[in-house]
């Protein structure tokens, strides 16, 4: 028996920002071949001011939210701004039931109004996150990340932000390879590095950037080798003191911690879409070892690779 579509919902708020809201429905779209289905609601049915010189045309209510698998908030402007109580409750009735719920954004605003962020942390964008921390003090906000995922509850950071946390969302779901999928239709990176620090305005921007891009390819086509700081600086072009505080700066981690991820991303692909042992999937990332590559999946992603194959080979 086919396995009912998981169903996500785009609740639409009052001067909604248009971009927040085509995120998820371009992830999520059921075009994509995964088993989505996308819709949007609003306060009412009827149409939503948006952001803008126009609106949003939404079939249904809050009553929409009591059926949803995912609820996702994009950001409205001004950040802040009011909600209605009655998008509270809802919001509070639907993740009592289990349902998983996500912002974008300034949404962030109506995730903790409606008490769901309360002991957790969160982000929003980087402009009205001292708002958020100030208004909500019983959050910790992290201003310099790109999402923040705490189980039901996740949150991301400005605008194409959001893009990086649907996407991760269906890593979650269904596996790398159905992220990557959808990734590359979207004519977009799976999996971004960074954070939204590297956007904040300051003295120093001519600093930030892309500028180590391609020697973070260079090192992605190697990661079976045994790297090091020398070597990449050396790809670079720069000393290694200048190249870790380059490095720092463009992605938010250390060299090492960066190739780290790297290579429990690359065997979790390897997982999904091979048949190959623990032991050689781990010499083929880098990892010397199947021991080595348990221990870093039990402490990245809190499985075991055996697990994680489990979950997801021959999905997506």
């Amino acid at each position: 028996m086919q396995q009912r579509p998981h169903r996500v919902m785009v609740l639409v708020l009052d001067g909604a920002r248009p971009l927040d809201v085509g995120i998820p429905t371009e992830v999520f779209h059921p075009e994509t071949g995964f088993p989505y289905e996308v819709s949007a609601c609003g306060v009412t049915a009827g149409t939503v001011p948006a952001d803008g010189n126009f609106g949003f045309a939404v079939p249904r209510g809050l009553d929409a939210l009591a059926d949803a698998d995912t609820i996702v908030v994009p950001g409205y402007a001004p950040a802040g701004r009011p909600i209605p109580v009655a998008v509270t409750e809802a919001l509070r009735s639907a993740a009592s039931r289990g349902a998983r719920v996500v912002s974008i954004c300034y949404g962030a605003f109506a995730l903790a109004d409606a008490g769901l962020l309360d002991g957790l942390r969160a982000t929003t964008h980087w402009d009205a996150a001292a708002k958020l921390a100030d208004r909500h003090p019983q959050i910790t906000v992290e201003p310099n990340v790109l999402f923040v995922d705490e189980g039901s509850i996740l949150t991301s950071a400005g605008a194409a932000a959001g893009l990086d946390l649907c996407l991760h969302l269906v890593r979650r779901d269904l596996g790398v390879s159905a992220a990557n999928d959808i990734a590359r239709g979207l004519v977009t990176a799976p999996y971004r590095t960074g954070g939204q620090a590297q956007y904040l305005p300051k003295a120093s921007a001519a600093s930030r950037g892309e500028t180590l891009a391609a020697t973070r390819e260079w090192a992605m086509a190697r990661l079976g080798e045994q790297l090091t700081i020398a070597e990449l600086a050396a790809h670079a072009r720069m000393s290694p003191r200048t190249f870790l505080r380059r490095f720092a700066e463009e992605t938010g981690r250390t060299p090492l911690q960066w190739i780290l991820r790297a290579r429990v991303d690359t065997a979790r692909e390897l997982l999904e879409s091979t048949r190959l042992s623990v032991d050689r999937i781990a010499e083929e990332v880098g990892l010397g070892t199947g021991s080595n590559l348990r221990l870093h999946f039990r402490r990245l992603l809190d499985v075991t690779p055996s697990e994680y194959r489990a979950t997801f080979s021959g999905r997506g």
